[in-house]
């Protein structure tokens, strides 16, 4: 049963915007403790060819140039390679630097340290590398061919598969209409604020104090210690100030580990700061899926049956990105109650940058499929795209609903979803206009895109610690696993205290991304953090409140049962009879520690419609409206929780028209900069019309669900479908993210054969 809370929907202003505003952050570059006096600077010589054995690195003349303290390759290493997933096959290691092979470009092959950070790329560009070229595998279904392999001793280049069973051959017998149709869900770049970034020093007691950008400190630290060999214990990991993640941030990075190793065999710290063009070569890259999907049904509009068969790569070394089909699997049929589903996922290495996580991870690619699948399914029936939706959505009635992936939906209100964002956009009237564009034959013809999307929320990490204390003067300080980089934390978790200790928001602090202070943790990842961490503060703040009414009981002598915890204090019911919370304090540590395990996932869900402008002769698409339904349940915070919609729906609408991350045919990167990575700015974006549903989980006493990731989910397929909706009458039927209008005008002109 969700309990409403009275602060629920109170729109408090982010308190930690001040600094970020007037000071600005500190992120890792910008640490200045003093256990880092002295320290050395690394910088990393990456490979400029995609697939080629080394035959020789001849270090010689950079260790004369000047200010070079040492450069180090994989001879001296004496940490073995790391396996970067643990579902990763052995085989598939990757070395801190390359011994005898590159696999793809940007990968490291030495290390250069110097005294002053402006000396390294001169002393890095001094490293002679003698490279062996060897054909590039960029194409997934080449990987999947086997011809060139990236790891000989593999015997190929599937780096693992997801199939329950063979493909039933008559799944689709029953239906009357079978549409079947190949799409791309493209590589994107996460391009966070701040790239990533590692700082290390080694103490007298034998420990590290290693800082980097990370989004979950507990397992940086974890993956390092493992990588390294070492003792977790060993490892005082601190995240600073962290300038967005997008999920590419998770865990830690090789180049961590590699810091702390060359801060101990040096002897003296050692701090590494990433290039923009480095980031977008190094860092690990989302989505990349080659998808087939096929779906059937009768005229009268009920789907009856659905495949989906994904080829995902996992770039050069595999990591979390050949786990995400695992939850693509899970989400096939989205919001729809299919019949019959079936899919498949193969995972396949490529001589290019890693992929893991990206804002949603996994479940948009899912989204992305079937809402293609079920538009593709509306144009061969001749039936409006939204009314096929509507007959196809799980019904009210059947939560909790098991879909066909295996999943278990908690709460939801689809066909509602998308009534509401239909009337809030005024779908029949848009129609109305678009057909009358399409009578005149204007240039600028109007594309309506819908799009019913669910996901799954809570990161596969249901559980979250928490510590709340009051200190001697009244003050509190919040602990917490969760690791925010932007989304409010600071804010939200003093509001969840505050509910509880009546204590001012301005007077509690919320600290994070320190493992000796919060040994244990699962970070922020995968829209968990309110549904996880912020319930797990809301429920320490609760048995915190009860503790000082147990003890005030004694020093008052009043029953438990007529005292009240309200602006920071214990009082007597009636009363003005009471003891402040910093005087308990004072007599005895007034502190709570708790968990909280949700125990499953939750299943935010919503509905968007896209317009788009689209002139037919240049195929040129812009986003002219964009309305939203994203139900996460009851809202804490708003301010907060449109912040996520609003970034969620920019990033959204980026892949369907912008972004995408492009290698030649020789596997070199032709999106390596801003200048050639098409990153949207405020310029590109529309109002963003946000509608408001909540609809409650019986997961967590306040019902919240995951909102972080909701806005790209949905916002991706009603776009490109709307793009595709703007040419649909002149027999375009497909056209692959990003819309571009290249892409746009070939496709117009290969349907009317250049007579448009």
């Amino acid at each position: 049963m969700c309990v409403l809370m009275s602060i629920m929907g109170t729109r408090v202003v982010r308190i930690e915007d001040p600094v970020f505003l007037s000071r600005g952050a500190t992120y890792t570059d910008d640490l200045t403790d003093e256990r880092l006096t002295g320290a050395l600077h690394l910088t990393l010589v990456r490979s400029p060819i995609a697939h080629a054995r080394i035959t020789n690195i001849d270090t010689s003349a950079a260790s004369e140039s000047p200010g070079v303290v040492a450069v180090i390759t994989n001879a001296d290493l004496d940490i073995t390679p790391a396996v970067l997933f643990a579902m990763a096959p052995k085989t598939m290691a990757r070395p801190f630097l390359a011994a005898d092979k590159v696999r793809f470009v940007g990968e490291p092959v030495a290390a250069v340290l110097t005294e002053e950070a402006y000396q390294g790329q001169d002393a890095a560009d001094l490293v002679e590398v003698d490279y062996d070229p060897l054909p590039a595998v960029v194409d997934m279904n080449t990987a999947l061919d086997g011809d060139v392999l990236l790891f000989e001793e593999a015997g190929s280049n599937l780096a693992g598969a997801l199939q329950d069973a063979e493909f039933d051959e008559h799944l689709f017998d029953d239906c009357e209409v079978v549409v079947t149709q190949e799409m791309v869900n493209q590589r994107l770049a996460a391009a966070p604020l701040e790239g990533r970034a590692a700082a290390a020093a080694w103490g007298d007691d034998g420990r590290v104090t290693l800082w980097c950008s990370t989004q979950n400190a507990q397992a940086a630290r974890d993956e390092i210690a493992g990588w390294l060999g070492i003792d977790p214990a060993q490892i005082h990991l601190i995240a600073p100030d962290v300038g967005g993640g997008f999920g590419a941030k998770i865990g830690a990075d090789p180049e961590f580990a590699l810091v702390t190793w060359l801060a101990k065999r040096l002897d003296r710290p050692v701090k590494w700061t990433e290039t923009r063009s480095e980031n977008m070569t190094g860092m690990v890259q989302g989505r990349g899926q080659l998808q087939t999907v096929t779906i059937g049904g009768n005229r009268d509009g009920d789907v009856l049956a659905y495949r989906i068969d994904v080829i995902a790569d996992a770039g050069a070394y595999p990591r979390l990105g050949m786990f995400l089909p695992f939850f693509t699997r899970q989400m096939a049929p989205g919001v729809y109650d299919i019949p019959k589903v079936e899919s498949r996922a193969r995972m396949v290495v490529t001589t290019t940058t890693s992929t893991g996580a990206y804002r949603g991870a996994g479940r948009p690619e899912a989204t992305a499929a079937v809402e293609r699948a079920m538009d593709l399914f509306a144009a061969e029936i001749g039936m409006d795209p939204a009314e096929v939706r509507k007959r196809n959505v799980v019904a009210p009635d059947k939560f909790p609903f098991t879909n066909k992936g295996g999943v278990v939906y908690d709460s939801g209100e689809y066909a509602k979803a998308i009534d509401t964002v239909l009337e809030a956009s005024g779908y029949a009237g848009l129609r109305a206009e678009q057909a009358a564009r399409r009578e005149r034959g204007d240039v600028v013809q109007l594309g309506i895109g819908v799009s019913a999307y669910v996901e799954i929320t809570g990161g596969g990490a249901f559980s979250e610690d928490a510590s709340v204390e009051v200190h001697g003067d009244g003050s509190v300080t919040v602990l917490t696993g969760t690791s925010p980089h932007g989304q409010g934390h600071a804010t939200a978790w003093a509001m969840l205290a505050s509910e509880h200790l009546g204590v001012p928001i301005e007077k509690i602090t919320v600290k994070h991304g320190d493992t000796d202070l919060i040994p244990r943790g699962a970070g922020t990842m995968g829209s968990r953090s309110l549904q996880t961490g912020g319930v797990a503060v809301y429920n320490a703040s609760s048995e915190l409140a009860e503790l000082a009414r147990t003890r005030a009981a004694d020093l008052l002598e009043a029953s438990v049962d007529d005292l009240v915890v309200a602006d920071g204090a214990v009082t007597v019911k009636g009363t003005d009879k009471g003891v402040t919370l910093g005087e308990l304090a004072q007599r005895e540590q007034l502190r709570v520690d708790t968990v909280f395990d949700s125990g499953a996932a939750s299943f935010p869900f919503g509905a968007h419609v896209a317009v788009v402008e689209l002139d037919v002769e240049s195929g040129k698409a812009v986003v002219d409206r964009i309305f939203t339904v994203d139900d996460a349940g009851p809202v804490l915070n708003p301010l907060l929780a449109e912040g996520q919609r609003h970034g969620g729906i920019a990033q959204g609408i980026a892949q369907a028209l912008l972004e995408e991350v492009v290698w030649d045919a020789d596997g070199n990167p032709l999106t390596a900069t801003f200048a050639d990575y098409a990153f949207p700015s405020a310029a590109e974006m529309p109002s963003f019309s946000l509608i408001e549903m909540e609809t409650p989980t019986p997961l967590n006493p306040i019902g919240a669900k995951g909102i972080g990731e909701a806005g790209t989910i949905g916002a991706t397929p009603a776009v490109q479908s709307a793009v595709i909706d703007a040419v649909a009458h002149l027999g375009v039927r497909h056209i692959d993210m990003p819309t571009s209008p290249l892409r746009v005008w070939e496709a117009i002109n290969t349907a009317t054969g250049g007579q448009s």
